[in-house]
């Protein structure tokens, strides 16, 4: 696929999947910059506010494989992953894949699982494979994980952990729709529900072809000492314990170089770079002070950090 071409496309899924969502128009750029980078995202809003519903509206306007896990504390590794039975129609063992075999998987409130069971799709998210019994299976492409969760219960939750945080490319906040948004919503869905109609605009193929080009998407030298500029901030922010890793810089470039092509530009500048620092570094860092921290708190540090690292000038940009 033409570079060109990837903005069309996302274009065209974005607006079939306005048939159903209502606003959200943020959100459904950041959905298009994860599945153009083989990202994953955390969906983190109140009950509610429509985040199954987003997920199933992408899943629809892709030609593709979706499957659902309500994720509880008695869920089982297995009941993810799959398990070998032994067919006594066969007289051997076979495998019996589990739902992680799909092309997109919905983790809804994966907070309420255990460690353990979180654990379990720590391997299929960062290498799409996943080992049972000391086999190893390759997933699909494309393989995205949508997982969503609910901040303010505490209730029956087990936070996810750092290291299973940092294999989600962005963390997604949807928030309250406007008076405005909420009456269309009521007259959208008080009879039918349109996500029953909707049709898929694109297949996976054209999905594979997309997450191969956006590399060539140019990065100066410039905006790269920028980028890293904001990640070294991280490591040495006062307020911040535990900063950015190689894995989260990797991260921040690619959603810069997908959010440009999907601006319409083959190269990046700065706001690009301070578009995508929130939702890729946000659910990275570790503030000083671990009780009681709210995500606003480490939106102002973020933006502390915008405010303190120099921005390249356009004649550096052009100079570069």
């Amino acid at each position: 696929m033409e570079l060109q071409n990837v903005q069309t496309v996302a274009e065209e899924i974005k607006e079939n999947m306005k048939q159903v969502v209502v606003g959200q128009g943020d959100t459904m750029d950041l959905l298009m910059v994860a599945i153009i980078a083989s990202g994953h995202v955390l969906l983190e809003d109140v009950p509610g506010t429509g985040k199954t519903l987003m997920a199933k509206a992408l899943a629809r306007s892709l030609e593709g494989q979706f499957k659902r896990i309500q994720f509880t504390p008695d869920l089982l590794p297995s009941d993810i992953t799959g398990i070998h039975f032994y067919s006594q129609e066969k007289g051997k063992f076979e495998f019996r894949p589990g739902p992680i075999f799909t092309n997109i998987l919905l983790a809804d409130e994966i907070n309420r699982a255990t460690p353990r069971t979180q654990s379990s799709l720590l391997e299929s998210m960062e290498e799409r494979q996943v080992t049972i019994d000391g086999e190893t299976h390759r997933l699909d492409e494309p393989f995205l994980v949508i997982a969503t969760q609910n901040p303010v219960e505490n209730q029956g939750t087990f936070p996810l952990p750092e290291a299973q945080l940092d294999r989600f490319l962005l963390k997604i906040h949807m928030g309250y729709p406007s008076k405005q948004e909420g009456m269309e919503i009521l007259k959208r869905f008080k009879q039918l529900n349109p996500l029953d109609n909707l049709k898929a605009v694109i297949d996976t193929e054209a999905i594979i072809s997309m997450q191969k080009v956006y590399s060539e998407v140019e990065v100066s030298e410039d905006v790269l000492h920028y980028l890293m500029d904001l990640i070294e901030k991280t490591r040495n922010h006062e307020a911040i314990v535990l900063g950015v890793s190689p894995r989260g810089s990797q991260a921040l470039l690619k959603a810069v170089q997908v959010y440009a092509l999907l601006q319409g530009r083959t190269y990046v500048i700065p706001d690009d770079v301070k578009k995508m620092a929130k939702p890729v570094l946000g659910h990275r860092l570790v503030l000083a002070k671990r009780i009681g921290i709210r995500d606003g708190e480490v939106e102002d540090v973020i933006a502390d950090i915008l405010k303190d690292v120099p921005v390249p000038t356009e004649k550096d940009l052009v100079k570069g």
